[in-house]
């Protein structure tokens, strides 16, 4: 079975912190995609927010990881895809959350209020956690609805 692929990209806010994250990925054995930025020159953020979350729309990818300053330009971006569920996420409680009730496929990170460290941590609790399902299932089918009409 091959590694799991994981899109990833930042504008130059989040720069340091994908190069941070992208190696933390990898050494954790997933195929990571870098999308970019690859420098810290100023970008805007919706050029890589669209094609990573193009790929968990279409299906290429199950998950993926956006960062940005704040974190809310990438989400932004990210949400308007049809089945992209993109969590802001700041730290390690919300990130279960997001997984366990809300079934989010990308995390937004936002670089300027969480450390290397914390990041780290918030990742692996992301990549850990599972879709509880239940009662949060009918509440995805219903975010799933509103995108279709």
């Amino acid at each position: 079975m091959s590694a799991e692929r994981i899109p990833i990209g930042a504008d130059h806010a989040g720069f340091a912190l994908k190069e941070k994250l992208k190696a933390t990925l990898e050494s954790l054995g997933y195929d990571v995609e870098d999308v970019g930025t690859h420098s810290p020159a100023s970008t805007d953020y919706a050029d890589y927010a669209h094609p990573v979350a193009q790929e968990v729309e279409t299906g290429e990818a199950k998950r993926a990881v956006l960062i940005c300053g704040t974190g809310l330009g990438m989400a932004y971006a990210a949400n308007r895809h049809p089945h992209v569920r993109a969590a802001v996420v700041w730290n390690t409680e919300i990130a279960a959350l997001s997984r366990l009730h809300n079934d989010a496929n990308v995390l937004v990170l936002p670089a300027r209020f969480v450390s290397e460290e914390e990041s780290v941590d918030i990742l692996k609790t992301w990549l850990d956690t599972p879709f509880e399902g239940g009662r949060h299932e009918r509440r995805i089918e219903k975010i799933e609805r509103e995108e279709e009409q």
